[in-house]
């Protein structure tokens, strides 16, 4: 797809084709409405269907701090969720992941991220977002890219662990238990 400018209404250009903003116009956009996001909880099956582990990638978070949490990412202009959510995951856990998104996904969750931690107990200090979370099946290997330091897998009992939930930061750790107890895992 190439990039196109069109003039709007009041004069001023605006990128469509692509569907990103400038860093200038992400800040004002930020300052001023909510943005939407997926989350994408990345799961390894057994033959049944049944969840056995969970993925989390350890990198830096919005806050500054080294954390656990799962596949993330804005939703560009014109892009369907699908393939906002194979996008971030093959961005973040590597070409070769292979995700199998169905169809038409639906949210097992929808979380609203604040600046203020106190808000709704999810947090990202740069805005507010609002992001429909997925439980995302992941069949091939998966190798960390862009700013993922690691990835690792969890049994359910692991992943909501005291260690594991140490390591997260922004609310994952209730994201977590919420997929875990959407696939009937929860501990």
């Amino acid at each position: 797809m190439s990039d196109v400018t069109s003039e709007t209404e009041n004069g001023l250009d605006t990128e469509t084709a692509h569907g990103w903003l400038s860093n200038q116009d992400l800040q004002s956009t930020r300052a001023r409405v909510p943005i939407v996001y997926v989350d994408a909880v990345p799961v390894r099956v057994n033959s049944l269907g049944q969840v056995t582990e969970i993925g989390m990638l350890l990198r830096q978070a919005a806050d500054g701090t080294l954390s656990r949490m799962v596949v993330s990412g804005r939703v560009l202009f014109g892009e369907l969720l699908r393939e906002a959510l194979v996008r971030h995951c093959e961005k973040d856990l590597g070409e070769l992941a292979l995700p199998r998104v169905p169809p038409n996904p639906s949210p097992f969750t929808i979380v609203e991220y604040f600046p203020d931690p106190d808000r709704s107990g999810f947090y990202d200090p740069r805005h507010h977002a609002v992001s429909m979370a997925y439980v995302v099946p992941i069949e091939g290997d998966c190798e960390p890219t862009q700013e993922a330091l690691d990835m690792a897998w969890y049994s359910p009992e692991e992943a909501v662990s005291t260690g594991v939930i140490a390591e997260m930061t922004g609310g994952h750790d209730r994201l977590i238990r919420l997929a875990l107890a959407h696939v009937g895992r929860l501990p």
